[in-house]
């Protein structure tokens, strides 16, 4: 089968391949364009990764940070969807071959497919660990999460268990300090049979430090932030492996293996493999190589952008802020040629600064003309602009709903949770009243999780 709106129109046809980012920015910045769009991607969906964590810690649903891809053309009627993925590429014949037998014709093709989870060839890592690139990936760590707990709730915990979260970048420490906060605050609730003090959460990054792209002093307040949240921090330390009931790590030459029922894989990003298959340049991480106009080096009708992309003379962060802005330049791009006109001028990022959240009330942000923001008022700044950035009002509305019932009415310990396997009890058990449950006895559990998380600090970190 093969479409080809080209072969029916003389309006130049435009496929942008990728929902993300950078693929709906190009999208709708060619809403006025005389051109013909067609948007490709596997999910019908478009995902709003920064906020993944949450879905993995149980305080958002996946529909909040989803947004259906075909609703695009609510307001641009030059634009159609088409879910499918691409195999390969025939950059002679300007086609696209996807699965299942189709091709697309294109004049104009973007790329913007994201990146996935790099293993950097660490042995069991792929097998074991449990990346956050995906929906589907958010909520295999919230039920795994579930799961564990609630076992742990019948059959009891005969041994310390730990979480274990790899990589100190934004996603790590946020994922981290959701999975702390939880355990601190809701778990003394939700699960009195278990006790929060035998229960670890641990970050492990290999430089000696979290948060490697912000300011030092910030770098500082994140490490503080997290170590009274009472996450373990091993910095300048390596994974050398990871088993399927935890991980081998190295520090200062010693080896040592950290049991743990779940590893949590946030370091490093490569492109996805079906990218070699795409007859394109391919640089460091399997990026592929643009020019100064965000054009694939070689192909002067094939652009790509994003986390994909990668300009070696002038690399750029693997952030939202780039996507957005490469998506609008080509779009931009591709007007000016469809309409005989000079191209603008080369690709310019500004950087409109960073930001990460550590959990309640703590964050740090990095914003231009801004002095650098720490604790509350970077929180606040933080989840303005994640909810403002969400696709559709729908969205906005339903984010800023969870996460306000979350951190603004203290008395709530709701979870939005999914489907997790049966409990099975390891021997006979027959259970009783817990007359002993009182809500003085959980607030004295509650503090005693929170001194026993300041009481496992290295005694120099304090």
């Amino acid at each position: 089968m093969s479409v080809s709106p080209a072969s029916v129109t003389k309006r130049p046809h435009v496929v942008v391949v990728g929902g993300g980012f950078g693929g709906i920015a190009t999208v709708r910045r060619l809403k006025r364009a005389d051109v013909d769009v067609t948007l490709i991607d596997r999910h019908n969906y478009n995902t709003f990764s920064p906020l993944l964590y949450q879905v993995a810690t149980a305080s958002l649903n996946p529909g909040d940070i989803t947004w259906f891809l075909r609703a695009v053309r609510a307001k641009q009627s030059n634009v159609r969807f088409l879910k499918g993925t691409v195999t390969s590429m025939d950059h002679d014949t300007k086609t696209l071959h996807l699965e299942g037998g189709l091709d697309v014709k294109y004049d104009k093709l973007v790329i913007s497919v994201g990146v996935t989870a790099n293993f950097f060839g660490i042995p069991g890592a792929a097998e074991y660990s449990m990346p956050l690139y995906r929906r589907s990936q958010a909520l295999a760590v919230r039920d795994r999460m579930f799961a564990g707990l609630e076992n742990a709730a019948i059959n009891g915990q005969d041994s310390e268990q730990r979480i274990i979260v790899v990589g100190g970048g934004a996603t790590g420490v946020e994922t981290a300090g959701a999975f702390a906060e939880m355990r601190n605050n809701d778990m003394p609730t939700t699960y009195p049979e278990l006790d929060t003090r035998r229960i670890h959460i641990t970050l492990v990054e290999m430089m000696p430090h979290v948060l490697g792209p912000f300011h030092p002093k910030l770098r500082d307040y994140a490490k503080k932030s997290l170590e009274k949240r009472g996450v373990e921090l091993r910095l300048e330390t390596a994974v050398k492996e990871v088993r399927r009931d935890g991980v081998v790590v190295e520090h200062a030459g010693e080896q040592e293996f950290l049991p743990a029922g779940m590893v949590v894989w946030a370091s490093g990003i490569t492109a996805h493999g079906a990218v070699q298959d795409w007859a394109v340049p391919q640089g460091r991480g399997g990026r592929i190589e643009v020019d100064e106009h965000l054009r694939v080096r070689g192909l002067e009708d094939v652009f790509a952008i994003g986390d994909i992309a990668v300009n070696p003379d002038e690399p750029l962060p693997q952030l939202a802020q780039p996507a957005l802005q490469g998506g609008k330049h080509v779009a931009d791009v591709i007007k000016a040629q469809a309409a005989g006109k000079s191209l603008p001028k080369p690709f310019k990022y500004k950087d409109k600064g960073t930001m990460a959240t550590i959990g309640r009330s703590s964050a740090v942000a990095e914003i231009k003309f801004m002095p650098r923001l720490t604790g509350f008022p970077a929180w606040i700044i933080w989840v303005g602009l994640h909810v403002a950035t969400l696709l559709g009002n729908r969205n906005r509305f339903a984010t800023l709903t969870n996460l306000a019932a979350k951190y603004l009415m203290g008395g709530s310990h709701n979870a939005i949770v999914g489907e997790t396997p049966p409990v099975v009890a390891l021997e006979p058990t027959v259970l009783e009243a817990q007359s002993d449950i009182r809500p003085g006895k959980k607030a004295a559990m509650k503090k005693a999780a929170k001194q026993a998380a300041a009481q496992s600090l290295p005694r120099d970190d304090r």
